[in-house]
């Protein structure tokens, strides 16, 4: 233990941006875009109370940028010039943020003239003068070159600790260097230039061989290179550059706070609790407001009672081990390590009464399929958990309850659909529990599909949820078992480590359960996503565990094709080149194209070199073979590499079946992602790319039949824009692409052609996904003037498409978000940027997010009812994957004649839209055969 005192300097405006872009779009009253914003007001209050939990200081004080110009600004002109001006979201949130950071306790600067680093830099330096150690929170890495023995940064965003070991290890210099650094390097957000080209490890390199800046100027002449040349025209701008990144410690702030250079005005204050509870309400922070009124201590408003409880160490959770984090961060934790029966009988009996149990399960790998227990935790109310070990067998390990005896004591609570439950992607849980025998029912919640639902665009992990919404953080994954090469297995991990990260994970899932869920139930359209997406976690799950049956014979067979042609492919290129050369160099392809064979250059990079990117190659292709022999030589590579090579290995050898993985909250859409391996991008373009489907089999007395929705974002959108054109097709059974076609050549239906019918199914498609005259023109390969009379005339015959899409944009930009037929959200954070193509992206996606989304909507309903069908008769056919708008099943040819009827049937009627859904349906002996 130590007597010297501590200062805590919050970097507020790095707080207040973290804040903003963290939370969601909360508002005084809730789901009303016209009332104050409130998110960043309580990111703020989560994020300075956890701080406040997390470092015990005697002196703090949190500083903010004051507007307007600084003392840089008369220095170089355009400082900060390509700054984006302050969102207006955000800059109505600021005076109140200051408000609440006062009435919490802080001492808040705000120093005009003086950016808020030169105001920290200073009370750092005074402070350390004074024999004070000094922290500094902030995210800001110019701060680095403020670190010295007595001045360390945090990150609490991210736990990282930069003291002069960590600054050293980050950039490759230390402190004292760290200037100079910054100078070579640039500043890229304050638009401070550097040295031209001159990165990180340049920097570095230079500065520990010449010893600083001064050094490497004085020996400028001795670089070599392109770097030496940009460093020596650069001479005389460095000594502005440095000046500009040199953050100042000896600004004048007596004036400006009372009593300084005396510590004594920096010493926090009591929170003033009847103007917090006012400002609360104002705000509607209706939790915080009852935390107050009952004197509760939740995780967002801990005082510093817990004071010299379990740990002497004054600033728990961020010097000491990472397992030592979760017990010091909230106090009257009671996390318990079960290792006697008498214990577990007594957990188990809290289990079973509970009305909702946190689980969480510890497991040797990632891979759902494969991994096995090695612990499990259980939290019935926020602040208590317990960890159950059975499976650490690192030397010296404790004797441990046998897992066998465990789950079997276990798996009738666990296999009651009566017991709820709670987890952080279940689905793996569910996996993991499957593999040892149990079938887990009464998951009623997931934590990570609740994020998903409520702020699709914010991460959705379980530290990013508990820093968002309870300001609480917690134990890193890689802090137990390291990273890379070097990680371990959680077996490893030494129990008391394990449990305290274990019981955390619990014990956080409950608590953000319990700030998101009462979010949710206040909204009926989004309960009901919510609720879609659990019984649809709960289907993959069972399509997942079922797998597809792959021919490996026939891939390797595939493979050996692919390889003798990519050969040949190679030798073909050499050929037109007249040198051998590497197909996969652009800089290779560069010289061969632009040099040697004088093609012309389409574009060119950010650094000016001819671009030979894909875009470029598939231009050059339409005239040149060499281009045209590249691209076929990367496409049946990559082809063969992701899917020829790899998709046998990944099958069970057991089953020889490939179990993929479903991620649920990927998607902004609301569409699923497949990966390890992926079964939606396999290439369906050319005819080897089809022939991959060749190998997803059905076994000896079954087939393969695929499902899929015709033509679903087109109904949508006549749904959505209720035009009576669009309604009629849909609704006669017309061909709408012919329609479309008649209505833009003014002809009947009867008299289009093949090529019109192009013409129009491309301006169908194209618009439901926004695209311009522009992007017309080049898909049809005609001027731009006359791709934009087509769509003129398309918005004549269809007027309701034109008044949907300028509807929608102009709810997006009021709301911020655009909504699906069925309720979900899907945010737009670019709506109402400055950036014209940052905008224009925006609009586009608003016009087309609300099609895709609905279209992930209804597979959804789909899957989940159809499984709820095949298990409610009983039958045997199997749902094997989930492809965009496509369901694929594996069926006992006696029940073929079933699935063909019912399954469309199904499908169609999962909602009622105003035009009638229709789901086709074909069989064949592979998955290429059934469509």
């Amino acid at each position: 233990m130590t007597d010297k005192k501590t200062l805590l300097l919050v970097d507020g405006s790095s707080y207040l941006y973290r804040a903003f872009h963290a939370m969601p779009d909360l508002r005084a009253v809730p789901g009303d875009a016209t009332s104050p914003a409130t998110g960043a007001i309580r990111g703020m209050i989560n994020m300075t109370q956890a701080l406040k939990r997390e470092v015990r200081a005697d002196y703090a004080a949190c500083i903010f940028d004051a507007p307007g110009k600084t003392f840089r600004d008369d220095w170089y002109g355009e400082y900060k010039a390509n700054r984006s001006p302050m969102p207006d979201d955000l800059r109505s949130q600021v005076a109140p943020i200051y408000e609440v950071v006062r009435l919490l306790g802080w001492p808040v600067m705000v120093v005009p003239g003086v950016e808020a680093d030169d105001v920290i830099g200073t009370l750092a330096r005074t402070a350390a003068d004074q024999g004070v150690e000094v922290i500094v929170s902030s995210g800001d890495k110019d701060m680095s070159q403020l670190v010295d023995e007595h001045i360390t940064i945090i990150d609490t965003m991210n736990g990282k600790k930069r003291d002069v070991a960590g600054v050293t290890a980050e950039f490759g210099v230390p402190p004292k260097l760290m200037i100079d650094y910054q100078t070579l390097v640039g500043d890229s957000v304050d638009n401070v230039p550097g040295v031209e080209k001159v990165g990180p490890k340049t920097a570095a390199k230079w500065l520990l061989e010449y010893g600083s800046l001064d050094g490497l100027i004085a020996r400028a002449s001795e670089v070599k290179g392109q770097a030496g040349e940009n460093l020596r025209k650069a001479l005389d701008w460095l000594p502005q550059g440095k000046r500009l990144v040199t953050i100042r410690t000896d600004c004048d702030l007596a004036k400006h706070v009372a009593g300084l250079p005396a510590l004594d005005a920096l010493v926090p204050g009591a929170q003033q609790v009847e103007e917090l509870k006012t400002f609360y309400e104002k705000y509607g922070f209706k939790s915080l407001v009852k935390t107050l009124e009952t004197h509760a201590v939740p995780p967002e408003l801990i005082e510093e009672s817990n004071k010299g409880q379990k740990s002497a160490n004054p600033n728990p959770g961020l010097f000491d081990e990472p397992a030592m984090a979760a017990a010091e961060k909230v106090s009257n934790l009671a996390y318990y390590t079960v290792m006697t029966w008498e214990l577990f009988d007594t957990w188990l009996a809290k289990v079973e009464a509970a009305e909702l149990v946190a689980i969480d399960t510890e497991t040797t790998s990632l891979d759902e399929s494969r991994a096995e227990i090695v612990g499990i935790s259980f939290s019935v109310k926020p602040g208590e958990a317990a960890y159950v070990p059975v499976g650490h067998n690192y030397p010296d390990a404790p004797e441990q309850l046998p897992r066998d005896e465990v789950l079997a004591k276990l798996k009738p609570w666990l296999e009651n659909g009566a017991k709820k439950k709670l987890g952080q992607h279940v689905k793996y849980d569910r996996h993991v529990f499957a593999n040892h025998g149990i079938e887990v029912q009464g998951y009623a919640h997931d934590t990570m599909l609740q994020s998903y639902v409520l702020e699709v665009h914010k991460p959705h992990g379980l530290a990013s949820l508990a820093e968002r919404h309870l300001g609480r953080s917690g134990i890193d994954y890689e802090d137990l078992c390291g990273k890379g090469a070097h990680q371990i297995s959680f077996s490893q991990v030494s129990i008391d480590k394990a449990a305290e990260y274990s019981c955390e994970d619990s014990d956080q899932t409950l608590d953000v359960h319990l700030a998101l869920w009462p979010q949710l139930q206040a909204d009926e359209k989004l309960n009901f996503v919510y609720q879609l997406e659990m019984q649809s976690s709960e289907a993959l799950y069972r399509v997942e565990r079922n797998g597809v049956l792959i021919d490996a014979a026939q891939l390797s067979a595939q493979s050996h094709e692919l390889g003798t042609r990519i050969m040949a492919l190679e030798q073909e290129a050499y050929g037109i080149a007249g040198q051998p050369f590497n197909l996969g160099s652009p800089k290779q392809i560069g010289d061969i194209f632009f040099n040697k064979l004088g093609l012309p250059v389409i574009k060119k990079t950010p650094s000016g070199a001819p671009s030979t990117d894909e875009e470029v190659l598939e231009k050059l292709a339409e005239d040149y073979p060499l281009p045209a022999k590249i691209l076929e030589h990367r496409g049946l590579s990559k082809l063969k590499g992701t899917y020829t090579d790899k998709l046998g290995q990944l099958a069970n050898p057991r089953s020889g079946r490939v179990h993929t993985h479903y991620a649920q909250a990927v998607a902004v859409t609301g569409r699923l992602s497949s990966n390890d391996p992926n079964l939606q991008n396999i290439p369906i373009r050319t005819p080897e790319g089809r022939r991959v489907r060749e190998a997803f089999v059905a076994p000896a007395g079954s087939v393969i039949a695929s499902a899929d929705y015709s033509q679903i974002e087109l109904r949508i959108m006549a749904h959505l824009s209720d035009d009576a054109s669009l309604l009629r097709a849909f609704t006669d059974g017309i061909d709408v692409h012919r329609a479309t076609a008649a209505e833009v050549f003014g002809s009947t239906p009867d008299q289009v052609s093949s090529e019109q019918r192009r013409y129009a199914k491309v301006i169908n498609f194209g618009l439901i996904y926004g695209m311009s005259s522009f992007g017309l023109a080049r898909n049809l390969g005609i001027e731009t003037k006359a791709a934009a009379a087509y769509i003129d005339k398309y918005f004549q015959r269809y007027p309701g498409v034109k008044v949907y899409m300028d509807e929608t944009k102009a709810l997006a930009k009021e709301k911020g978000y655009v909504e699906t037929v069925f309720g979900r959200r899907l945010y737009l954070p670019e709506i109402n940027s400055p950036n014209g193509p940052r905008r224009g992206g925006a609009e586009r996606a608003a016009i087309n997010a609300p099609m895709q989304g609905t279209a992930a909507d209804l597979i959804k309903l789909s899957m989940v009812e159809v499984q709820r069908v095949l298990d409610a008769e009983q039958r045997a056919t199997k749902m094997i994957m989930q492809v965009h708008d496509e369901l694929v099943f594996e069926v006992p040819e006696a029940e073929a004649d079933w699935v063909r009827t019912e399954i469309p049937r199904i499908m169609a009627g999962v909602a009622a839209l105003k035009v009638p859904l229709l789901a086709e349906i074909g069989f064949g002996p592979n998955w290429d055969k059934a469509h």
